[in-house]
């Protein structure tokens, strides 16, 4: 059997945990480098109705001052981190960073972790049959053997979108934030989702989508300058958008948010924007983006009961509807 389309092609060579003999590195060492990471969220923050106010995930320590990289939706809004290694040590961090565009988070420590740094790799190198280790804290057993089984665009209904998501399977049981390494103990990618259909097509093969690491290095000395990148934020419209039978159907709307303040229902189909057609949630937010900046005018056509309606959205920037970070 040797088509990488059908589950039964993965499941009949990936085993539960990665064994010491499997690597030409130092499993524990590698391991040790993932933390989990607990984040409260005031009940009044932006983000507390969706993501909740308590949040817990996984974190991989990347340099020996003890900053961690994180999937963002964990510490966006958060009052107060902790983050706890094999090691069994408990330290409080703050959040330095959320980059919106890819996703990513950065905590740091506030004292000594005790933990070594992950090597950092490249993702780009990833490629559909390569073995990874997807690892949440607390060591091998917390760690399952994977494979890359694609490498694609991955558009998400909240207004964002990854050229080259890497999906990995099996299913982590703690994706969030889990750590991500190739064959030579480098970091890859960090976990974000939980997805259904992990290899394109029609049948359902539970995986994780992963964002790749080469997307923090150009941004990575702003995120700790500026706690965000340089370059001015993208239109957001504060809408979520679903893809329905080749349709894009307005499936939510942030209170107060721009969709909401000019007039945009839940249901409401998109069918254009700046006058061109579209018919997917990658095209749609391109064209979106490809407007201006944050608090650029963006024209969109609807349609509601049968009737064609043209709205402009005055878009605003997210970071506006969040809290800051408080640093300790």
């Amino acid at each position: 059997m040797t088509d990488p389309s059908n589950p039964q092609f993965w499941s009949t060579r990936l085993g539960s945990h990665p064994e010491h003999d499997d690597v030409s590195f130092d499993l524990d060492t590698v391991l040790s480098s993932v933390v989990s990471l607990r984040a409260t969220v005031p009940e009044d923050a932006f983000t507390a109705p969706i993501l909740g106010t308590e949040r817990e995930g996984q974190g991989v320590v990347i340099d020996d001052s003890g900053r961690v990289l994180t999937i963002g939706y964990l510490v966006t809004e958060a009052e107060e981190v902790w983050l706890i290694g094999n090691n069994n040590m408990a330290l409080p961090a703050h959040v330095v960073a959320y980059d919106q565009e890819s996703g990513l988070g950065l905590v740091q420590a506030l004292g000594d972790l005790g933990l070594p740094a992950a090597d950092i790799g490249e993702s780009l190198s990833a490629s559909v049959g390569d073995p990874v280790i997807v690892a949440g804290q607390g060591g091998a057993e917390e760690a399952v053997n994977a494979q890359v089984v694609s490498v694609r665009e991955f558009a998400g209904s909240w207004e964002y979108l990854l050229d080259d998501a890497i999906f990995t399977i099996p299913a982590h049981a703690k994706w969030s934030g889990a750590g991500v390494f190739n064959r030579q103990g480098q970091l890859i990618g960090i976990g974000s989702l939980y997805i259904q259909q992990a290899i394109p097509g029609d049948e359902q093969i539970d995986g994780n989508m992963i964002v790749p690491i080469d997307i923090l290095k150009p941004i990575y000395d702003d995120l700790l300058t500026l706690g965000r990148p340089s370059k001015p934020p993208r239109p957001w419209l504060g809408m979520t958008t679903a893809e329905a039978d080749d349709r894009l159907v307005v499936a939510g709307l942030a209170k107060r948010g721009p969709a909401m303040r000019s007039g945009i229902d839940l249901g409401d189909l998109v069918v254009g924007v700046a006058g061109e057609p579209v018919t997917g949630l990658s095209t749609m937010f391109r064209k979106i983006w490809a407007l201006g900046s944050a608090g650029v005018p963006v024209p969109l056509t609807l349609e509601r009961d049968g009737r064609t309606l043209s709205i402009t959205v005055d878009s605003g920037a997210r970071s506006d509807y969040l809290k800051k970070p408080s640093v300790n």
